[in-house]
């Protein structure tokens, strides 16, 4: 070897004086990912480890565990601490909401079964307006209702593709309900009947429901309107059997047991019930499913599927007589007549209030109507003069 070096065969290197020295092996380049990787499986291993733990205990003693609620404290929903009876009694703020209708009128046939409220509570009107669109008679209503806050609730129900846009000042401001589609002869209008009721149940202040159009007036002023539906013993819903072919002869026989032909009976669609009884038609679904399936024109649901159900159910509760006027002079016609500017006279409004006879409360009486319809939007101008003389508004 050069320079008298010599390298053992065992790789190891020897000195000048022969003495072994020891090679150091070169590093493994490996070492620092094995180690990492070693890390990462025991991370990942112990991930799967506390989600399988994580998952028997909630199958096992359930998700609302105290063990699992003391592990998350922050997960918990913040609960009113000091609930009160505002909570229940104070109507929506906003009328606009997400229920269903299976879901508001679940949440509207709820009901206190003690009679007696436990605060100072002041039974108010609910005036629920089955519209197409906009409320052309607005300003006289406006002047009806005035001066007579937390006496009146007004619900309003319009084709779902109209916008309202009352000013803030207007009591029909923000008083639109979720709607639905309707059309004139279909039990569509029973659901659209049903949805307005709902929406003013919710309100617990609520005793009385009058179901009226945007073609509809007051007669009278609203203190006069509100002694003569409080006093009340019955409600105002127009029942009679018809024996003709616009009454018995809509009749499907299909529609037994649950509605024979001896109950089958007749009515105008505006009415005014109790809040017992807006209670037991948002609830009912036995006699609804009779009507919604059998039902079909030329029998039209809105003026029999409440007259009816309501007479089997209730009947010495009712009147059998309406409170909203209507003009069918015109025999044969599908619908009553219609009111024009230059309809709206002296006469008329005199015509309205003389020569009405009926029983209230089982004794004669001279006022049978508050209400009357159907008058078109440029009557506003006329009705608008004559109110103060002779509708006391």
């Amino acid at each position: 070897m050069e320079n008298g070096k010599e390298v053992a065969l065992d790789g190891n290197r020897t000195n000048q004086k022969g003495t072994l020295l020891p090679v150091s092996m070169p590093k493994k380049k490996g070492t620092f990912l094995e180690r990492l990787l070693q890390l990462l499986t025991l991370f990942l291993g112990f991930c799967f480890i506390f989600s399988v733990v994580s998952v028997y205990m909630i199958r096992h003693y359930g998700a609302n565990n105290s063990l699992v609620a003391n592990l998350y404290p922050s997960l918990q929903p913040c609960a009113d601490e000091n609930p009160s009876l505002d909570r229940w009694i104070k109507p929506p703020s906003n009328l606009l909401h997400s229920m269903s209708d299976q879901e508001l009128f679940w949440r509207a046939t709820m009901a206190p079964r003690i009679k007696k409220y436990p605060f100072d509570r002041v039974p108010k009107i609910a005036f629920m307006f089955l519209t197409k669109g906009p409320m052309p008679l607005a300003p006289l209503w406006e002047r009806f209702f005035k001066g007579h806050d937390g006496f009146y609730s007004i619900y309003v129900h319009s084709l779902p593709s109209f916008q309202a846009d009352y000013p803030k000042t207007s009591v029909f401001y923000r008083r639109q309900v979720p709607s639905q589609m309707t059309e004139w002869g279909e039990i569509s209008l029973c659901d659209a009947e049903k949805r307005l009721l709902s929406n003013a149940l919710l309100d617990i202040n609520n005793e009385w429901f009058v179901l009226l159009s945007e073609s509809c007036i007051p007669l009278y002023n609203f203190s006069l309107v509100y002694k003569y539906i409080s006093k009340s013993r019955h409600s105002f819903v127009s029942v009679f059997d018809d024996p003709g072919p616009d009454g018995r002869g809509r009749y499907n026989s299909r529609m037994a047991p649950e509605v024979n032909i001896t109950e089958w009976q007749k009515g105008s669609q505006w009415f005014e019930v109790n809040r017992k009884l807006a209670i037991s038609i948002v609830a009912d679904t036995k006699f609804y499913a009779k009507f919604a399936e059998f039902c079909r024109q030329p029998c039209y649901g809105d003026e029999h599927y409440i007259p009816t159900m309501l007479t089997i159910q209730a009947a010495d509760q009712l009147a059998n007589r309406s409170i909203t006027w209507v003009d069918w002079s015109k025999r044969g016609e599908a619908h009553p007549a219609t009111f024009g500017a230059a309809d709206v006279t002296e006469q008329l409004m005199k015509g309205f209030l003389e020569n009405q006879n009926c029983t209230y409360n089982d004794e004669p009486s001279s006022i049978c109507y508050l209400f009357a319809r159907k008058f078109t939007p440029p009557t506003l101008e006329p009705l608008l003069l004559l109110a103060p003389k002779y509708l006391g508004y």
